[in-house]
């Protein structure tokens, strides 16, 4: 009974020694040379600089993440659908291809309100600031070597 299931602990175990491996030897061979720029908070194209009080933070990033996890997981049901499709016949065929008729709706619907967009068109002063204060570090540093 228990060596029914001794493959699987042997696999886990060697997928937590390699995982260990792998962390411990990057730790040893990577270049360490931090600088203001590299030690900066960043976070997919947006610049962390504090908003007025009166001002309100912008979300887009955060809607187009649930987006992306919407679709993502509707692209999850595409997977059995595909192992059982012979079985199915022309039903599933049609079933899957009005599934795929409303994503693709839903898609296009977000992408016409503009919910894939989350840059700006203008660049707050505060942005202004805090971009040009990180281009004179990243000048001081690389004209420091």
């Amino acid at each position: 009974m228990l060596s029914d299931y001794l493959p699987i602990v042997v696999m886990a175990g060697l997928a937590a020694v390699f995982a260990i491996a792998s962390l411990a030897a990057s730790s040893l061979l990577r270049p360490h040379k931090p600088n203001p720029v590299k030690l900066s908070a960043y976070e997919c194209g947006n610049d962390p600089v504090r908003l007025p009080r009166g001002e309100r933070f912008s979300v887009k990033f955060y809607v187009v993440a649930m987006l992306f996890i919407i679709f993502d997981i509707e692209t999850i049901f595409l997977f059995p659908w595909a192992v059982s499709f012979r079985r199915l016949g022309l039903f599933g065929l049609v079933e899957m291809a009005v599934f795929i008729a409303l994503v693709f709706v839903a898609y296009a619907y977000v992408w016409r309100k503009g919910g894939f967009e989350w840059a700006h068109d203008e660049v707050s002063p505060s942005e202004t600031d805090a971009i040009e204060m990180r281009e004179r570090e990243l000048d001081e540093v690389t004209h420091a070597r």
